[in-house]
């Protein structure tokens, strides 16, 4: 029982660095795809090791509950039935995605990752000395994926409500 506790204090206090870093990457990664989004507009971005494009997916969103109840008690005060249409009704809403990768053959470099790491705070010899064991850890995950990477950077009512 005591190597269960000391192993629930260490995973206890790695969290918070480690989910600080995570916050702050997905923080500027975020404002990052929402800026490249707005400027690539309609266009597509192919570089020379690199792509990016926006793409509009539209959704449906069943209608959320509070709104259904309170357009329900405006309208029908006495019919049961008609709020579970109102909450069973679906809205289309319009999703904006970038997506982006690395052309085939093509590969981010050491240096890319490390002023990444350092832009999060890291100093250069921490961001060097973890770059190794994340970017391992980074590509097994990636071949269990294989997937195109895309990120939300807008959303909106297609309706027009």
């Amino acid at each position: 029982m005591e190597q269960e506790i000391i192993a629930l204090i260490a995973r206890d206090r790695l969290e918070m660095p480690l989910s600080s870093l995570y916050q702050k990457i997905r923080k500027v990664k975020k404002v990052d795809a929402q800026n490249l989004a707005c400027r690539l507009g309609i266009s597509r971005f192919s570089g020379e090791r690199t792509y990016a494009f926006v793409k509009s997916e539209d959704q449906e969103k069943a209608r959320g509950m509070k709104e259904a109840v309170a357009e329900f008690a405006r309208e029908f005060p006495k019919y049961g039935q008609i709020l579970m249409g109102k909450i069973a009704e679906k809205r289309i809403f319009a999703e904006e995605h970038l997506y982006f990768g690395v052309n085939p053959g093509c590969r981010l470099s050491t240096e890319d990752y490390i002023s990444v790491m350092q832009s999060t705070g890291l100093s250069e010899g921490t961001a060097r000395s973890l770059y190794p064991d994340l970017i391992n850890v980074s590509r097994k995950l990636a071949k269990e994926r294989e997937e195109e990477r895309s990120i939300l950077v807008g959303k909106y009512s297609a309706d027009g409500e």
